[in-house]
């Protein structure tokens, strides 16, 4: 399992300005008992100027984790939350503004590292981390309006749908495991 949240203390200057708003935010206290894990492009370094704080959690009873944002998170700028289907799943998607940073807050009943969001970074993180050229890539693709995993998919020759198809190749190269 990955933690990259607490190498972002010592990363550069946004990483570092990410961290402390999540502390400040106490996502990781006031909502343990659902494993919160900060994923996306931030904690890997290939984040644009817009990108947000993407936190995914484990959520058993999404009644409940509603009520929970509403309280902890319902005052702050730009506060909004539905409930909506992915994948099949019905998950929970809370935003909000917080010192310049977008935070997205969602949960779903799956385990927060079997969930994409957390292994479409970990498969990124490896292949930049095999790849580091690669980095500079995926920015300039990004900011030619690709999101990350289709930028990875183009940049791997991956076919499909991008969202998927990244996962498949994670397996594949041993990247990941499906233990979920």
């Amino acid at each position: 399992m990955y933690d990259l949240f607490e190498k972002m203390k010592k990363g550069n200057k946004k990483q570092k300005d990410a961290y402390h708003t999540i502390k400040e935010l106490c996502i990781f206290d006031e909502l343990s008992i659902y494993n919160p894990v900060l994923c996306g492009t931030i904690p890997i370094g290939i984040d644009l100027d817009n990108s947000d704080l993407d936190i995914v959690m484990d959520v058993k009873d999404l009644k409940l984790f509603e009520k929970r944002l509403d309280d902890l998170y319902g005052n702050k700028p730009g506060f909004t939350m539905k409930r909506i289907i992915i994948r099949n799943r019905e998950v929970i998607k809370a935003n909000f503004l917080s010192n310049n940073f977008e935070v997205e807050l969602f949960g779903q009943d799956q385990s927060t590292y079997c969930q994409n969001a957390y292994l479409h970074m970990v498969i990124e993180y490896e292949l930049l981390k095999d790849n580091p050229s690669l980095k500079g890539k995926v920015i300039e693709l990004k900011k030619q309006g690709y999101k990350t995993e289709p930028a990875f998919c183009e940049l791997f020759g991956i076919t499909g749908d991008p969202y998927e198809s990244l996962v498949q190749y994670g397996l594949k190269q041993g990247i990941i495991s499906l233990d979920c």
